[in-house]
């Protein structure tokens, strides 16, 4: 028997979205990943390097992953909530966790590291990862794509060519070149990402809030029963995902 549409609802209202760990959509939905493997990446680069940076780092689910860190290592993340799950998981392995506000500026002195690393970041300040990375230093970052779900961005808000725009990995490699650096790689694949259930749905717009910026069940709510009508009478609802693998180097 289907679960009903309030139930989905409520389960999906009440689950806790802190960190970057999705372990509560198993079974409910799936979302292929990129071919290049950022994390391996990441632990590969950070293993070579005496200095480094994670910015945007969630939780710190991803940057833990990682297999040995150089002898400096911070990471930033913005929102409260998950600067304190990264702190709880990273400082006992060393790392130092700083909580950072809306400022524009990165809360280190000139060329203080060797390599800055992201995923999925907000917003890429290039000038400043330039500022803050050596002669010789990289950015390594997987980064949000154009028109990524753009299938449940457009159900609940429509098309955003501008937003679309800004992701191109030409606009990127546009503005990293305009900040000094030497672009060395830069990938996108699109992966499909399949939704069972409404509750999934509401789930991954209340934890990945760029997605749908004004979502709350209660604004979208005929919008929500109509999508859990259409699952029910048609399947899962599929959305793609983007992805860019960019690796910068600043000149020597």
């Amino acid at each position: 028997m289907s679960r009903t549409f309030d139930d989905l609802v409520a389960e999906a209202e009440e689950a806790p979205v802190d960190g970057w760990d999705f372990s509560w959509l198993d079974g409910r939905a799936t979302e292929e990943r990129p071919s290049w493997g950022y994390q391996r990446l990441m632990s590969e680069r950070l293993a070579a390097v005496s200095a480094a940076l994670d910015i945007d780092t969630g939780g710190g689910e991803v940057l833990a992953g990682a297999a040995r860190f150089p002898p400096t290592m911070a990471a930033i993340e913005s929102w409260p909530p998950n600067a304190a799950l990264a702190t709880k998981l990273l400082h006992p392995r060393g790392v130092v966790v700083v909580a950072t506000g809306d400022e524009p500026g990165l809360p280190f002195a000139d060329e203080a590291f060797d390599l800055v690393t992201s995923r999925h970041p907000i917003d890429v300040r290039w000038a400043e990862i330039a500022r803050v990375l050596r002669p010789g230093g990289r950015y390594l970052a997987q980064q949000i794509g154009p028109a990524t779900m753009a299938e449940l961005v457009e159900y609940f808000i429509g098309p955003q060519p501008e937003k679309w725009a800004e992701l191109h990995p030409d606009t990127q490699r546009a503005r990293a070149e305009a900040a000094g650096f030497r672009v060395v790689d830069l990938r996108m694949e699109r992966m499909r990402a399949t939704f069972f259930d409404v509750g999934a749905v509401i789930y991954f717009l209340r934890k990945v809030v760029w997605t749908v910026p004004d979502f709350t069940v209660r604004r979208y709510r005929d919008r929500l029963l109509e999508l859990h009508q259409r699952i029910e009478a048609g399947g899962p609802f599929v959305a793609h995902s983007t992805r860019v693998l960019v690796e910068a180097c600043k000149p020597g």
